[in-house]
């Protein structure tokens, strides 16, 4: 099964103690990516470095980690969607007018719409915003 990966639930797995009740679906999204794939919108890598080099820069990490960490993404089938540039200005930019998100949240709901896939999310904001525009979540 295909789905949109949310980045607020790919970096539990490098930082499990930093939202430990999301922790089952962060686990059980892992598993399914090890059968299937997920689509992410183009900013994703970005906001997954910045992550990781924060954390260890504030010593959350170690580099051994965060080189662990890296290769276990490189080992999944992620797809990084190459239209999400092309939506930012209209579709993406609706969606964070009609559901008052960010930007970068936005397009995460624009490719889970565009593609027609589910979307594992933690954020609270865009699971509301996902059930209004009648994207299905995974829970």
């Amino acid at each position: 099964m295909s789905l949109v990966l949310d980045n607020s639930v790919a970096m539990l797995w490098l930082l499990p103690q930093s939202n430990p009740a999301g922790l089952g679906l962060a686990e059980q999204v892992l598993v399914m990516l090890q059968r299937g794939g997920a689509s992410v919108p183009s900013l994703w890598p970005l906001e997954a470095a910045n992550v990781i080099a924060k954390s260890q820069r504030l010593g959350k990490i170690t580099q051994a980690q965060a080189s662990a960490f890296v290769s276990l993404l490189d080992e999944l089938s992620i797809s990084i969607d190459g239209s999400t540039a092309q939506s930012a200005l209209h579709a993406t930019l609706d969606l964070a007018r009609q559901f008052r998100l960010t930007a970068y949240d936005a397009a995460y709901l624009e490719l889970a719409l565009r593609k027609n896939l589910p979307l594992a999310t933690l954020d609270e904001q865009l699971q509301s915003a996902a059930r209004q525009a009648g994207v299905t979540l995974i829970a």
